[in-house]
This record gives structure tokens, sequence and C-alpha cells, in this order.
């Protein structure tokens, strides 16, 4: 029975279709089926093993990489060829701290299925042979007749047989927080999932009413059931950060050979050594330059950014996602509760002939009513008190306040008409003692509508709240100019259209009408009868002021956004219009997307604004259509329904508030307060952690090719090692990791918003970032190379004394200069003066610490003789600290020179003196 149009069909044709009856499957029958269409359950997906899962994470070419390097380093040191035994041990603890920390986040990432079961209702109220029983939702079957009340969650997809003012909380479906009313009768054969009233799924929660129900889908062919498969078939891109490191984990890796035997080949022309030694002497040059630090200073970067974006609202659950929002370009967002408040309140009133605005939002009873710009006070007698008194009789919902924030207790639309009416000063609780409620005729989907019967001091009042066509219906009357008067044709027609207005603005409309009634004698055919007419209420879940001012930020920064939700094309057209979303783009709904081929949107989803009526399956193919376009797409969601889009986009955003535990676990990151704008700032945190991560990587390869370069020059000239395999391990380790590790705390630019959204294709290497390693990879590298030679050459020291001079001063000019590479490296645009030289406290600290913790080498007697140093004089300092300042000054002069050299090619610069 699966894929089959249920809506459409009769409720004859339904029980024809399954076989059933009303009075339920025999027993016997029932578990015919459980054998013919197994449990009602998910099925579970096999699972890699704990210890696959581990081994995947040494997938990384870094990592890889990183375990040669240290397995070389132990041989060399087993044998005695000047390797420190450290150096292993180093490089082995930042790779299990790096493969532990991927382990845990892909242990805990595949969580959703899970919550999707527990989601499913344990037991249901059946009728087998003819008598309800209560019976394990596992063993439901297809045509099962199940009995629904207010309260019970539903445990498997079923027809509607029947229905008693039905009301159902469908937001963990749909993602929508109104709950729908259901009927029976058949629908159209084209009716959106959101729009099939005549069905209930699983998942899904009586809220209001009761009714029988005929079951058509049980597990994995339920609408749960498809979303579940849908998740075990999504495949989550790889971040673009990932996909940045494994290139240069590559690109290393051929460097890293290309060296070696470059140095070899050197080595072999200019030195007379062994054929082994040469060999040793090569790779271990080579595992020199590896940056053992940095898989470590990346995890701590991201790590610092996840602790930022906590205190900005959002919870990172996947690592590599902080990172991947830097450089987003789309972002799908739903509607309900991320771009509007998720409070339903009234805007419009339409009462004696004229519209009255209603101020305020959401459901605090505070506002001002307003027409044409004038005050208006809902005086004892008008229309517009009448109005008002009605929607607070005609009410079964309640407000509550807590720590100045105002909820609803009930329905969602009726919390609405309790907040519009307080703002007049009516207060339920009083109109209760006064006006007592007698009797009621409960809201139905084929009525559509409630009313309920008062005693006031004058008598019986029924007052009726509904929708317009049915409350009119009732209505042979009307109130208007302070008087009550016969409902004419012109009368009909006029509040017609207003209510076409009001619906076309995207509000959701209910009329109110009233009839003086005997207190003691009325009964249900009798009143809603003659009734009186007073107006429309009009009402809308209003956008969040912080999402409109967001957007504008999005915008500015060159990403786009569209409203993807299952609402009504107008209200999400009229919300996107209000937010500033919609401007001059496309809004399609769900029935327009089936029409569509994927080739098809492929080319038309960058024009698309707002999406509404949408499907799981359309928010799927929507994020894998802007994904083909090369886009990095943000998802945003908080029902089971969003689950297969939040794990396939690149970053999947959850809400944390109003989100299920399904879209949680599909997510990358959870919002803590369900806020539009909160996205927004996480982007700048992105944006802000790649510039630092990439400011780190600039330096790191700065430093250690800029140590390459030092090394092959001596080769080159044929002067003895500038510095010994003790020394280098200290300057990787002790000295540049500090540094490397306070640019990740490096705050963001100014203009971080200001600027477009990098192109993940061009990964960590952009144009400036490799110009800066070269020049100061080249500047280090000489500079160095220039003191040692004068150090060994011309100070009058001659021998072993010269050599461990020159050697002393290489070793601390090098400590100095990549001192000048670290806060050269705080922008890779911007000259250190502009961006505040004392911006970053960290990174002057850590200088500062690790030239403090190199002083007891360079002067402590037992320290000198390891590390092979020589106490320096002023004079000393004085030479090293003159050759290293250099870099600082060309890199800071070439960094104008850049800028106005781009200035000039964009027509923006200044002319060339001359």
């Amino acid at each position: 029975m699966k894929d089959q149009n249920w809506h459409n069909l009769t409720v004859a044709e339904t029980l024809d279709r399954t076989a059933s009856r009303l009075e339920g499957l025999r027993r016997e029958e029932a578990q015919r089926r459980l054998v013919e269409y197994g449990p009602n359950e998910m099925q579970r997906e096999k699972k890699a093993s704990p210890w696959r899962m581990f081994l995947g994470q040494f997938k990384s070419v870094l990592i890889i990489i990183l375990l040669v390097a240290a397995a070389i380093s132990a041989v060399l040191a087993a044998i005695g060829e000047g390797e420190s035994l450290w150096d292993p041990i180093i490089i082995v603890v930042v790779v299990a701290v790096s493969v532990v920390l991927g382990f845990i986040q892909e242990y805990r990432a595949e969580r959703a299925l899970e919550a999707l079961r527990q989601m499913i209702a344990p037991t249901s109220a059946v009728i087998r042979d003819g008598e309800e029983t209560m019976e394990p939702s596992r063993g439901l079957v297809p045509g099962d007749v199940i009995v629904l009340r207010t309260g019970d969650r539903v445990a498997a997809d079923a027809r509607l047989l029947e229905v008693v003012g039905m009301k159902m909380d469908e937001a963990a479906l749909t993602g929508e927080s109104v709950t729908v009313g259901k009927v029976s009768g058949p629908l159209p054969a084209d009716a959106a999932l959101g729009d099939r009233r005549n069905m209930v799924y699983a998942g899904t929660s009586v809220a209001y009413g009761r009714g029988k129900a005929v079951v058509t889908a049980t597990g994995m062919n339920t609408e749960f059931g498809r979303i579940a498969g849908m998740l075990q078939g999504v495949e989550e891109p790889r971040t673009p950060l990932q996909a940045s490191l494994d290139r240069f984990g590559k690109m290393m890796a051929a460097s890293l050979l290309a060296v070696s035997a470059l140095v070899v080949i050197l080595v072999l022309l200019r030195l007379k050594l062994d054929v082994l030694d040469i060999l040793i002497w090569g790779v271990s040059l080579a595992v020199v330059v590896v940056p053992e630090s940095l898989p470590v200073i990346v995890t701590v970067t991201l790590a610092f950014g996840v602790y930022r974006m906590a205190k900005k609202h959002a919870l990172v659950r996947k690592l590599h996602a902080v990172e991947t929002l830097g450089c987003t370009t789309f972002i799908c967002s739903d509607k309900t509760g991320t771009l509007t408040q998720n409070q339903m309140t009234v805007r419009k009133i339409h009462v004696d002939g004229q519209e009255i605005g209603v101020g305020g939002t959401g459901y605090e009873p505070r506002g001002e009513f307003r027409r044409n710009g004038d005050l208006v006070a809902a005086k004892d007698g008008s229309a517009l008190h009448r109005l008002l008194l009605i929607a607070a009789l005609c009410n079964d919902a309640g407000l509550v306040a807590s720590d100045g924030e105002w909820s609803v207790r009930g329905d969602s639309t009726e919390g609405a008409l309790i907040a519009v009416s307080g703002k007049a000063g009516l207060d339920p609780e009083v109109l209760s003692k006064m006006m007592p409620r007698i009797g009621e005729i409960p809201f139905s989907s084929e009525r559509k509508m409630m009313t309920t019967i008062h005693q006031s001091p004058e008598g019986g009042l029924a007052c009726t709240k509904g929708a317009l066509e049915m409350v009119l219906d009732a209505c042979s009357r009307i109130e208007t100019e302070g008087r009550v008067r016969g409902l004419l044709t012109e009368d009909r027609e006029q509040v017609l259209e207003v209510n076409k207005q009001m619906a076309a603005d995207g509000l959701r409309v209910l009329s109110m009408a009233y009839k003086p009634v005997q207190r003691d004698s009325w009964t249900p055919e009798e009143v809603e009868r003659e009734m009186v007419f007073v107006g429309l209420v009009g009402m809308i879940d209003p956008p969040r002021e912080e999402a409109r001012q967001a957007i504008e930020t999005c915008q500015a920064a060159g990403m786009k956004a569209a409203m993807i939700t299952g609402d009504h094309k107008a209200t999400a057209v009229a919300i996107a219009t209000e937010l500033g979303l919609l401007r001059g783009g496309l809004a399609v709904s769900g029935a327009d997307l089936e029409g569509m081929t994927d080739r098809d949107l492929e080319e038309t989803v960058e024009k698309i604004e707002v999406y509404a009526r949408v499907s799981p399956v359309h928010k799927l193919r929507v994020v894998e259509a802007l994904q083909k376009r090369g886009h990095v797409v943000a998802m945003t969601g908080d029902g089971v329904n969003d689950a297969p889009a939040l794990k396939r986009a690149d970053i999947g955003v959850a809400m944390g508030v109003t989100g299920t535990d399904v879209s949680k676990e599909a997510a990358h990151m959870v919002l803590t307060d369900d806020n539009f704008a909160s996205i927004v700032a996480a982007v700048k945190e992105g944006r802000s952690i790649f510039s630092n991560i990439q400011k780190c990587i600039m330096y790191l390869l700065s430093c250690h090719i800029g140590e390459l370069v030092l090394m092959v020059l001596a080769v080159l000239v044929g002067t003895p090692l500038p510095l010994v395999a003790v020394q280098l391990l200290f300057v990787n380790i002790a000295t540049d990791g500090p540094p490397a590790l306070a640019l990740a705390f490096d705050p963001p630019d100014p203009d971080v918003m200001d600027r477009p959204p990098r192109d993940p294709r061009k990964g960590i290497f952009a144009g400036p970032v490799t110009r800066m390693i070269v020049l100061m990879a080249a500047w280090t590298g000489l500079t160095t190379f220039g003191v040692f030679y004068w150090a060994l050459h011309y100070t009058g020291r001659t021998g072993e004394e010269a050599r461990i001079y020159a050697q002393a001063m290489c070793f601390v000019n090098l400590l100095l200069i990549e001192k000048f590479t670290a806060l050269s490296c705080r922008s890779e645009r911007d000259t250190v003066f502009k961006i505040g030289f004392f911006g970053n406290k960290w990174l002057l600290l850590a200088i500062v610490g690790t030239m403090a913790l190199s002083l007891p080498i360079i002067y402590v007697p037992s320290l000198q003789d390891y590390f092979h140093t020589y106490s320096l004089s002023l004079a000393d300092w004085g030479i090293v600290a003159l050759a290293s300042c250099t870099l600082f000054v060309a890199v800071e002069g070439a960094k104008l020179f850049w800028k106005w050299r781009e200035g000039v090619s964009s027509g923006q610069g200044h002319k060339s003196p001359g």
C-alpha cells in the first residue's frame, strides 16, 4: 500500500482499498498482514563499527605525512643520526589529539534515526474484532482502524474516517506551528502534504478533538519512514576547510619529495659524504620542514571559534562546520520562528466598515489601535469593543507571563485573540466571572466555526468566531454605525473583498458574530442562525526585527538568502517582502517545483527567493541544485521534514528551542535562540576563523620554508650547517608553536562582513597569502644566512669558535625574524599599524614569552653545550635585531605597494608619481 493518494478517496473507497471495515480487522488478519508488511518501526541502518570509524580518521593526507615524518624521525633518533626522540613523540601526540577529536564527532553524528524512533508512540488504541484495545504500535498494520484522542501521538500514517472537532499538531513534520483542522471528506488529488487535512501522519499528535482513522502506511513507508530513508541515503559533503587541508597535504607531500631529492643532489655535488649519510641528512631536513603543530593549531582555532559562537547563541556540533560558515554564499531559511517570532499577532481589524491597525507584537497584551494614524479607543458599546469581547469570550486559550516573556497556553490563534482583547483592557479572568460560559458548540472542520454561550446581565449571549464564508451564512444582520441593521448584499460583497485583501497580505482571517439568546432554552440549531455580523480580524506571525537587519547584513556581505516554508504562498510572500528578502526574485510553491525537472530547477534556483508549501524532497532538491551551481549552502530548519536537507547542506542549522531531536542530530549547528540574526553572527565568526587559520598556516609555512631556504643556501655556498638538529627542533616546537597558536585568537577584521564570501575552490593559498609566504620565506632564509655567513667569516673568530658563534647568531636571528613574521601575518592585506599593533595581546605575550624561554639556552653554560649556542653581547643582539626587523619593514612596505597597485588597476588608486 505504498505511494498511493489516499486523500482524494472517499471513506468507503479507502476502506475498500485497504480491505478493512469500521469494526476493524480481525486479529487473525492483522497477524497475517504483520508477516506481510513487517513491524511498524524504522529500519536500522547498518553502522560502521567504532574501530572502522576510528581508522577512517587517518584518511587525511596531512595526518599520513605527519605519521611518516614521525616514523622517519624515530628511526633517525634510534640510529643516532642527530634526531631527538622528542620530535617523533610530539608529532604522534599531535596526530592522536586530532584523530580522537574527529572520532568523537563522527561517533555522535549519526543519531538521527534513533531520535526518529523515539517519536513514534509505544502503544496505540486499535479496533480489532469490533473492540477497542491498546496494542503495541510496532504491531500496527495497513487496514487497522485506530482511535485518536486529544494528546495522542500518531503511530502510523492513516486516512481519517470520522472527526469531531479534531486539530493536529503537525509541526514536527511540516515545520508549521499552527494546528491543522481535520476533515473526513475527499480532497483534490494534487493537494500538497500540508493541505491533506483528511490524513494523519506518524510522529504528529492530536491537539484537540477526537477521531478514527484507517492505517494506510507503516514503518519505512510512512512519511517519517521516507525521511529516515532519505537521511540514510544523504551523504554529507566535505567541508571547504577539509578539502583545502587535503590539497595542502598533497602539495606538501609532493614538495617534500622534491625537496629531499634536491637536497640530496646538492649535497652530492657540494659535500663529500657517504651516500647513506646524504640520504639521512636530506630526509631529516624534509621532516624538519613539516609543520607538525598545524593539526593541533587548526583544531584549537576551530574549538575557540566554537566557544565564541556559543556565546552568540550558536552551538556547533561538528568542528569543521565552524569554518564552513565563513564561505557560505546562500542561506536557505525556514520561516516560522527563525525569520518570524513564532507568535501569532493580530495586525488588522475590519469593523464598522473601517480598517483599524493594531500595534504591538507577540502575545504581550500591550499595544494601540489606530485608524488612519489616529488613536482609536475601544469604548464600551462600540463595534470594536464588541468584536474584542467576542474574541476574549469565544476562546479556550490563556496567556502566561514568565520573567517578562509572554507565551500562550493553548492554540496560538486563540492566544492572538486573547492578546488583542487585552490591549483594550479586557481581562479573560474578569470576563469569565462577569459572563460565565454556560454552553458551547465546539469547532468542527465541517462547520469551520466555534460558538460559546455566556450568561450576561442582559440575558444569554452567543459569541461565534470562524471562517468568513461560514459565519456570513449564519448571519442576517450587521452591526455598523452604532446600530444593528439587516445584512445587505453590498455588505457581503464589501466584507468578502476585505477578506480577500487581508488574505493577499498574508494574514490569517477570522470573522466574529454574536446573537442574544435565552439562557435556559437555546439549541445548537437555533444559535447559529440569524446572527449579527461584527467584523474581521487579520493576524500573522510577525517577522523578527533583528532578522530584517541580519538580511541586510547578508546582502552587504555578498550572500543570498531564500525562505523555504511549509506555509501558504501569500503568507510567505508577505513576510519575505516585509523583511526585504523578496527583491524582484521569484516565489514558487511545492506544486511549481513538482513541475520542474532537476535541470530546470538548477537553471532557475538562483532567482527564487521564496519557496512555499514544500515537502522534504523539495528542500533536498533545492539544496542540491544550489550546490551544483557552486554555492556553499546553509540550510535552517526545525522539523523532522528538514532533517535530510540539513544533513545534505554544507552547513545545517537546527533550531534549539522549537527544533525536534531529529533535526538537531542531523544538523551541524544548533541555534539556542532560534534567531536568523544568530546565523549571520556565526557567519562573521566563521569568516574570522578561516582568516585566522590562514594566518597560522601563512606563519608556519613562512618559518619552515625559510629554514629550508637557509639550509639549502648553506649547501649551495658550501658552508657548515647553520643550525644543528636540536636547534631546529627547539625553533619549530618551542618558539614557532605559541605565536602560531596566538594568531588563532586574532580579533576579526573590521570589514570582514563587507567582503564577498571567499571562493572555497581557491582554498587556503589565495593570491595574497601565496605571495606573502614567498616573500617572508625568502627574506627569512636570505637574511638569516647573511648573518650566519658574516659571523662565520668577518668577526675575526676562527675554527670551532667561529662555527659555534655563527650558529648562535643564526639561531637568535631566526628566533627574532620569526617573531616579526608573526606580527606581519596578522593581515595579508593591511599593515599592522592599520589593524592595530596591540590588537592581539596573546600574540605579544607569546613573542615575549618565547624569547624569554630562549635566553637560558643562550646564556646558561650547561644548556649552551647541548644547544650549540654562545653568549651574545649587546652589540650582537643589536646586529640580529637590525637584520631581523628588515623583514617587518619589507613586508609592511610590500602590503602598501600591493594595495596601491590594486587600487590603480581598479581605477580607484592614486596616479603614479611623475
